[in-house]
């Protein structure tokens, strides 16, 4: 379990986040991620990623996140709002297409992100 960090620290990690993905820059997205980040996601699969709708490891993130930042050129985030816990950021925003999505960013001691996970309504 990690430390616990500042909500403030946290706040400002799921701004960041959502910043660099809005640059398109997907090194500047990873720079925010640990090695053996873990990301889940019901979008993994339909991506060609594995059945079990998990990744595992930047290697893996980059592939991912690589294919689909390809698939979506006017991809852009708009914050609607962040929650933080001791050791977590849920960023509220909304996609490019007017999708509302809550991603749950876990992170380690050094504020990397150990785990995330996103969340859609269903469809």
């Amino acid at each position: 379990m990690s430390q616990h960090h500042q909500p403030s620290t946290l706040a400002a990690l799921g701004r960041t986040w959502v910043e660099a993905w809005n640059t398109r820059d997907l090194e500047r997205v990873l720079t925010l991620y640990d090695d053996a980040a873990v990301m889940t996601s019901d979008r993994i699969p339909a991506m060609g990623f594995g059945a079990s709708g998990t990744v595992r490891g930047k290697d893996a993130l980059r592939a991912y996140w690589g294919k689909a930042l390809g698939l979506l050129p006017d991809l852009h985030f708009s914050l609607i709002d962040v929650f933080v816990s001791p050791d977590s950021v849920v960023v509220f925003y909304e996609n490019e297409r007017g999708k509302r999505i809550c991603e749950y960013l876990r992170v380690n001691d050094a504020g990397l992100i150990v785990q995330g996970s996103a969340n859609h309504l269903p469809d």
